[in-house]
C-alpha cells in the first residue's frame, strides 16, 4: 500500500472509539454540522436529551478526574451505535441512544470514551501516526532506492524486491499502528470498569453492548483478521472484562426507575423523529399504553398530524408529570405549529421555569414565540431573550436566524446583518460570515462593540480557536 493511502486510512480512524455496528436509525432534528478530521459531523440538538446525557456522563467525569476539563458531549445524526472522541469532546451517536435500552448501556459507553480522554490516548494516538508516517516514507525510500539500483544494473529481480520493501515497509507500519488502537482499546474498558466501580454502577450495560456487536457480527457472517482492525473483537473485550465485571459489588445494580423512565422518554423521541409513528410503536409494542409509549403517539401527532391534537395529548403528559419541562415545550412547539404564538410563549417560559439545567435552547424557542406574535414590545423583549440565550450557547445558530428577524423588524439592520454574520461563523460557513460582518460594519460606528465584533469576524482565518 503507497504510503499515502496508508496515512488517509489511518487518520480515518484516529476519531473512532467503541465499535461501529450498523444497524437500524437515520435523523432526529434539524442540526448544524461539527468539524473533523474525517469531515463534517452532522449533529443533533434536543435540550431534552443533552440534558439526560450530561446527567449520565457527570459523575463518570468525575471518577475520571475530567470535570473540571469543559468535556462537551455532542449527539450526532447517525444510526449505528457508535461513539468517539475529538479533542475534549465525546461524540454520540442517536443509533447508540435508541438501541441502548437501559441507561447502564450508554453509560459504559461513556465511562469508555472518558478512559480515551483522561488517558490521553488521542495525544499519544497521534505519536504513533508520524512514527507511522516515518516508517512508511523510510520504507518508500529503501524500495525507491532498490528499484533504481535494479533499473541501472538492468535486474528485473532486484526491482521487484525494491517494490517488495515500499510496500511490507507500508504494512508493517500500518499493523504497528492498529496494534496500537487495540491495545489503547483494551485500557479503555478496563478504565471505564474503574470509573463504574468508583460511581457504583454496574458494568453489565458494557458487556451487553458488546454481545451485541457479537450477534451482529456472527449474524453477518463477516470473518474478521484480528489484526487489520483498530479495536479488539468483541468477543476478545468480552472474555476481556466478564471476570472484573461479575467481581464488581455493583454488578447487578440497576439504573433507578426515573432515570429509566427519562431514558424510555428520550428513545421514544429519537423514535419518531428518525423512524416515523411505525418505529415508536415497534419499540414499545410491549409497552402501549405507557408513559414513553404516549410522548411518542404526542410527538407523532405533532410531527404528523393535527397540532390541535398534539397539544391535547401533551396536556395529558403534563396532566400526568406536571414538572416536567420537556412536556410544556411539546405543548410550546405544538402551539407554535397551530399558529398560536403568545400561547406557546407562556409554554415556553413554564418550560424554562421547570428546567434545572436552564437549556438556552427553550431559551431560543421562547425568544422565537415572543417574536412570532408580531407584536413590537414583544419583538423587543425577543430581542433579549434570545441574546441571553446565545449567550450561553454561541452554538445555537438557529437563533442567531430569530436574532436577525427581531432586529429587521425593529429596523436595526446593522444589528441584523452582524447577527446573520454569526450565524454564518458559528455553522462554519466563513465566507458568508465574512460578506454579513462587512456590511454590518458599513452601518455600525467605527469602534463601537458591533463595529469591533465584526471586524473580528472578517479578520478570522481558519484554524484559529473561535471566540
Amino acid at each position: 500500500m503507497p504510503t499515502r493511502s496508508i496515512l488517509s486510512a489511518t487518520f480515518a480512524i484516529v476519531l473512532r472509539s467503541a465499535v461501529a455496528v450498523a444497524v437500524a436509525t437515520p435523523v432526529l432534528t434539524a442540526a448544524p454540522t461539527v468539524a473533523s478530521a474525517q469531515g463534517s459531523v452532522p449533529i443533533v440538538r434536543d435540550a431534552e436529551i443533552e440534558a439526560l446525557v450530561r446527567d449520565y456522563a457527570r459523575p463518570i467525569l468525575g471518577a475520571a478526574g475530567l470535570s473540571k476539563s469543559n468535556i462537551d458531549i455532542i449527539l450526532v445524526n447517525d444510526r449505528r451505535f457508535n461513539a468517539f472522541v475529538a479533542g475534549r469532546r465525546i461524540f454520540i451517536n442517536t443509533g447508540a441512544l435508541l438501541m441502548a435500552e437501559t441507561p447502564n448501556e450508554i453509560i459504559g459507553v461513556l465511562a469508555h470514551e472518558a478512559g480515551h480522554i483522561a488517558g490521553g490516548h488521542q495525544e499519544r494516538l497521534r505519536e504513533q501516526l508520524e512514527r507511522a508516517q516515518t516508517m512508511a516514507i523510510v520504507a518508500g525510500l529503501l524500495g525507491l532506492g532498490a528499484v533504481v539500483a535494479g533499473a541501472a544494473s538492468n535486474s528485473g529481480e532486484v526491482a521487484q524486491a525494491g517494490a517488495g520493501i515500499a510496500a511490507g515497509g507500508g504494512e508493517f507500519a500500518r499493523r504497528g499502528l492498529l496494534g496500537y488502537q487495540r491495545t489503547e482499546e483494551i485500557t479503555a474498558d478496563r478504565s471505564a470498569i474503574t470509573y463504574l466501580n468508583a460511581t457504583h454502577q454496574s458494568a453489565k450495560g458494557m458487556l451487553k453492548t458488546f454481545g451485541r456487536f457479537q450477534s451482529a457480527l456472527s449474524l453477518s457472517g463477516t470473518k474478521i483478521d484480528p489484526y487489520q482492525i483498530s479495536h479488539p473483537v468483541p468477543r476478545e473485550r468480552i472474555a476481556n472484562l466478564e471476570t472484573l465485571a461479575q467481581a464488581s459489588p455493583y454488578f447487578n445494580t440497576q439504573d433507578s426507575p426515573t432515570l429509566q423512565e427519562r431514558h424510555d422518554l428520550m428513545r421514544a423521541k429519537i423514535a419518531v423523529f428518525t423512524q416515523g409513528a411505525e418505529g415508536a410503536s415497534r419499540l414499545f409494542r410491549k409497552q402501549r399504553g405507557g408513559l414513553a409509549a404516549t410522548y411518542a403517539e404526542a410527538i407523532s401527532a405533532y410531527q404528523y398530524g393535527n397540532p390541535r391534537t398534539a397539544v391535547a395529548k401533551a396536556d395529558a403528559l403534563i396532566k400526568e408529570r406536571p414538572k416536567n419541562p420537556y412536556f410544556q415545550e411539546l405543548r410550546a412547539d405544538s402551539l407554535m405549529k397551530a399558529n398560536r404564538p403568545a400561547e406557546a410563549a407562556q409554554a415556553y417560559e413554564r418550560a424554562m421555569k421547570l428546567d434545572p439545567v436552564k437549556s438556552s435552547m427553550l431559551q431560543v424557542g421562547y425568544g422565537q414565540a415572543l417574536l412570532a406574535t408580531g407584536k413590537p414590545e414583544l419583538v423587543r423583549k425577543a430581542v433579549d431573550v434570545l441574546q441571553q440565550g446565545l449567550e450561553r450557547d454561541k452554538q445555537n445558530v438557529s437563533g442567531y436566524q430569530y436574532l436577525a428577524q427581531a432586529y429587521g423588524r425593529l429596523g436595526d439592520e446593522a444589528s441584523a446583518e452582524l447577527a446573520l454574520a454569526e450565524g454564518h461563523y458559528y455553522s462554519g460557513n466563513y465566507q458568508d460570515a465574512k460578506i454579513f460582518a462587512a456590511r454590518s460594519q458599513m452601518k455600525f460606528k467605527r469602534g463601537s462593540p458591533g463595529w469591533v465584533r465584526a471586524q473580528d469576524i472578517i479578520n478570522y482565518r481558519t484554524g484559529k480557536k473561535k471566540k
